[in-house]
């Protein structure tokens, strides 16, 4: 089987539509270090939406509302509030790759056009995904502007916190589709399985999710996909969706090299993190061996380590983002290991679910 059949090469952006866009913007470069590169709205001709494209290393978010509220991006913010709509992938020919796509079984979202301002061209392609969610094929043809046409540069720089990319992105999905849209990333992005979690792995007294990691072409593009599996209560996984409305972005993984000096920055900005039980860091020296870091600042900033048999991960995850409990973010720093923190999910469930139990939804 072709390992790449369309062509992919990385993921351009993450286009998140939102109730109030500006707003959004201030919170991602005061709480997130990220710096505002570009800017589209009624000052570029746009009278239905506006975006702010904002970007840390070459982590690129576009945050987007409406501009009037019987839009497809006001429908869609009333139905989810804030959450990713598109992942957004960069490919060697739009074209062949959405024709490709649709013949592997993708359903289309929009064809291919050209978008064209004075900096040049981008060819530009759309297929759906779980609920919601689209994937944009993007071809830049050489073009020079700040960000896509329709763009025009707005610098508004931010503290960096060290964030250097987005490492992966995971997806909630339905009770027993799990597997159908792992087949579907097979079939039409050319994607392996790269790991796989059952309810053995990643379960407590309460509740329990599955989840498989779908990997493109040199693990450039990670796409972990969750399902709730059956529990005593109800798991995160079904409060994301009973939430959500509907199957989508559940967390984003953002990679740095140094995660103290990263989340001193973070926890100094006002970030808010989930903090596992305090047992957790018993024998934790002795459950994952040596690493560089200080294990008290580990501590200290309730970080998770875990090792497998490549090197180790330290990661953190955010409480979420919104008022509703769908979108939240992970920091990440990977030292060899290629993983997803399989040691820490127990620890970080029953987290996860003394904040359900407060909200009620557990």
């Amino acid at each position: 089987m072709d390992e790449n059949p369309l062509g992919l090469k990385r993921v351009h952006h993450l286009e998140f539509w939102v109730g109030n866009a500006r707003q959004a913007a201030y919170f991602y470069r005061k709480a997130f270090g990220f710096s505002q590169i570009a800017y589209s709205g009624l000052e570029t001709g746009k009278r239905k939406r506006t975006s702010y494209v904002l970007r840390q290393g070459t982590a690129t978010f576009v945050l987007t509302s409406p501009l009037v509220p019987m839009s497809i991006i006001g429908r869609h913010v009333k139905l989810h509030g804030d959450g990713v709509r598109d992942i957004a992938l960069e490919v060697e020919d739009v074209d062949r790759a959405y024709h490709e796509a649709v013949k592997r079984g993708a359903v289309s979202a929009e064809e291919p056009r050209d978008l064209s301002d004075q900096n040049g061209t981008v060819r530009r392609a759309a297929v759906r995904t779980y609920g919601d969610t689209i994937h944009s094929l993007l071809s830049l043809r050489n073009y020079s502007g700040p960000f896509l046409p329709g763009f025009a540069r707005a610098d508004v720089p931010g503290e960096s916190v060290g964030i250097t990319r987005v490492d992966h992105m995971v997806g909630n999905v339905e009770l027993g589709n799990m597997n159908v849209w792992a087949d579907w990333y097979s079939k039409v992005f050319g994607f392996k399985r790269y790991i796989t979690f059952d309810d053995k792995d990643v379960s407590t007294e309460y509740s329990a999710l599955m989840s498989i990691v779908m990997a493109g072409e040199a693990d450039a593009i990670k796409l972990p996909i969750n399902e709730p599996a059956p529990g005593k209560k109800k798991s995160q996984i079904q409060e994301y969706l009973d939430f959500y409305r509907s199957p989508g972005v559940q967390h984003i993984a953002m990679h740095c090299s140094n995660i103290i000096e990263t989340l001193t920055k973070l926890r100094a900005n006002g970030v808010e993190f989930l903090r596992v039980p305090k047992n957790y860091y018993e024998n934790l020296s002795e459950r994952i061996g040596k690493i560089r870091e200080s294990m008290d600042e580990i501590k200290k900033l309730g970080i998770l380590v875990d090792r497998d048999d490549e090197g180790y991960l330290l990661q953190i995850f955010t409480r979420p983002v919104q008022d509703r409990p769908t979108l939240f973010f992970e920091i990440i720093q990977r030292n060899g290991s290629r993983g997803f923190g399989k040691g820490n999910f127990k620890a970080l469930f029953e987290a996860i679910e003394a904040e359900q139990a407060a909200r009620g939804n557990l």
